[in-house]
């Protein structure tokens, strides 16, 4: 293999890495449709639900945010509104739900 051949590979393979290990945006997954949509039941500030049995999630505990969501993706939350909310969990991955309820966690309530 030619060095220049060997160096563009390097190059993406950094570049992938690099990219991969970014940070994900809390705040464009919770307001993004094909995450689920968190805006339309939760409100925009994430403390405005559309109904009032929703719960208001901005300021609440990252760490019980994320196992909440955790818990109703798994089926071991099963009360509530859950049954709502198990219908589009499968629109996000661990690490998503992470930054999401980190993004919540910084907001005010």
């Amino acid at each position: 293999m030619s060095k220049k051949l060997i160096l563009s590979i390097a190059a993406v393979c950094l570049s992938t890495a690099m990219g991969s290990a970014q940070a994900l945006d809390g705040a464009a997954l919770f307001k993004n449709p094909q995450k689920g949509g968190c805006t339309a039941c939760h409100g925009k500030d994430a403390k405005s639900p559309i109904m009032p049995m929703y719960p208001k999630l901005a300021g609440q505990n990252s760490a019980y945010l994320l196992q909440q969501l955790k818990d109703i993706k798994s089926g071991k939350r099963n009360n509530g509104m859950t049954a709502a909310m198990k219908g589009i969990m499968h629109m996000v991955n661990d690490d998503e739900m992470k930054a999401i309820s980190d993004y919540l966690a910084t907001l005010k309530p």
